[in-house]
């Protein structure tokens, strides 16, 4: 909110006058006054840092909300980040010329519920796009994913493939795009004669995790980038099997998610471009292992774009 400032007498007192430019100096504002005149961080697009909103200019930074789902963010022991998320964030940050920042958060729902309140500005996901969700946000589509299953290796269950999980129990993160996967294998499951899986929803990747290797869930349900990561990690302790199309499988377009009521989406979008054109999204899914999943160009709003 703008407010007018006062008039000011004509004649200013010595003492208020210091007052006045040390205060400016302290501010780092230039003789004019123009906070446009601070140089931009090497490497910053000046086009696109105008085009972002006010207030995150102002701010200097993107609050991004993350809940722990390696490989798209793994959170340690002193709270750090790692994963997919923190080097988009830091590509994002590099051509924006702002700073970013990550709030840890327990859900999928939380994250999407503190923007909405203005708690947060993005959440990169992985979040499938859908047309329901974009009326209240803009989404910006940078990959593409499949669901795959994973199962601790000694197991006495003999899986080999997606649809031998009919009749147990899978856990899920609750509200994500492989809850509703595991829907359609369920009834494919159905059709062909077979029982239904039960579906555990928990708060994150972690806990569907922990609750296949204690024998909660016979299998944790997660994205395909997830289960590559998972089972190279922790080499010898899962394998994994990969839902297919005769499974009810489809190829989800996972996207970032900002408020519409930010205006900040188009201005994500344009930054994702970039990414694209100077080899750096190239760069990052390559290092992550996940060639096979990208996208030929970022998309904004593909789940209603016409």
């Amino acid at each position: 909110m703008r407010h007018t400032r006062p008039r000011r007498p004509r004649v200013l007192g010595l003492g208020v006058l210091s007052a006045s430019v040390l205060l400016l100096a302290g501010c780092g504002i230039g003789g004019s006054g123009d906070p446009a005149e601070t140089p931009l961080p090497p490497g910053a697009n000046a086009e696109l840092h105008a085009a972002l909103p006010d207030a995150v200019k102002e701010a200097g930074v993107i609050r991004f909300a993350g809940d722990s789902h390696p490989p798209y963010r793994t959170v340690a022991g002193d709270g750090s980040i790692t994963g997919i998320d923190r080097d988009f964030q830091d590509a994002l940050a590099r051509v924006l010329g702002v700073r970013t920042e990550t709030v840890v958060v327990d859900s999928l729902p939380a994250a999407l519920q503190g923007m909405l309140a203005g708690r947060y500005d993005a959440f990169n996901g992985p979040v499938k796009v859908t047309a329901e969700r974009e009326r209240q946000f803009d989404t910006v589509t940078w990959m593409t994913t499949r669901t795959s299953y994973v199962v601790p290796a000694d197991s006495t269950l003999d899986v080999q493939a997606a649809d031998d999980l009919c009749g147990r129990r899978v856990a899920v993160t609750t509200a994500s795009v492989v809850e509703e996967q595991l829907r359609l294998l369920s009834g494919y499951c159905t059709r062909t004669g077979r029982p239904e899986v039960t579906s555990i929803g928990l708060a994150d990747t972690n806990a569907t995790l922990l609750a296949a290797r204690s024998g909660r869930a016979d299998a944790a349900g997660m994205t395909q980038a997830a289960a590559i990561d998972v089972t190279a990690q922790q080499q010898g302790v899962y394998t994994y099997v990969t839902q297919t199309e005769e499974q009810g499988a489809t190829v989800d377009k996972l996207a970032l998610y900002v408020p519409k009521s930010e205006e900040l989406g188009p201005v994500m979008q344009r930054a994702f471009e970039e990414l694209f054109r100077d080899g750096t999204y190239a760069g990052i899914m390559s290092r992550w292992g996940l060639d096979d999943v990208t996208v030929p160009a970022p998309e904004l709003n593909a789940g209603t774009t016409p």
